[in-house]
């Protein structure tokens, strides 16, 4: 196993747009082996490459007992909406309600190079969602609404990982539904 360490909120890195992938080699192979290892032992529904400290699109899943790994993803959302708890391992114990698109088709690419769409509703695109914000430099607590975001805030300032320097909240590219304020 290659389990890495998660780096947790506060780390540069999460805040950071990930790189798309252009060299689909042995060491992007290990990237992803590297990802499936820890999201498993975390355990955890998704892992994105920031979360290891490596500034690419790439990210894992396993959700409903299939493990996978998408790079380059590349989105479409349905209209209809879902609101359910949500956290991260770079934000160890804290859930939050966090309302997302039901329903996304992500288009992208598998370690090997080769063209994959995946489809999936509830959970499964929940954590596609919510690991491509990770690519986007937008961690989940940015789509929370004030009150809860707040919330969010003063539980990281009172937990023993998050006493580093304040927290900056990155509004993000995507549609949070009207949530976000």
């Amino acid at each position: 196993m290659a389990i890495q360490p998660i780096r947790i909120f506060g780390d540069p890195v999460l805040r950071a747009t990930a790189r798309p992938v252009t060299t689909f080699d042995k060491e992007l192979r290990t990237l992803v082996k590297d990802l499936t290892d820890t999201m498993l032992d975390a355990p955890g529904a998704g892992l994105a490459a920031p979360q290891l400290g490596v500034s690419l699109r790439v990210f894992t899943y396993h959700v409903d007992g299939v493990t996978g790994h998408l790079i380059n993803p590349d989105l479409s959302l349905s209209e209809e909406e879902q609101e359910g708890p949500e956290g991260c391992l770079s934000l160890p114990g804290l859930r939050y309600d966090t309302r997302r698109a039901h329903g996304v088709v992500a288009r992208g690419f598998t370690m090997y190079g080769d063209p994959v769409t995946i489809e999936g509703t509830q959970l499964l695109a929940r954590c596609i969602q919510h690991e491509t914000d990770h690519l986007d430099g937008i961690i989940f607590i940015d789509r929370l609404d004030t009150e809860r975001r707040k919330a969010a805030l003063k539980a990281i300032r009172e937990s023993d990982w998050g006493s580093g320097p304040a927290p900056v909240v990155k509004v993000s590219p995507h549609s949070t539904f009207g949530a976000a304020r």
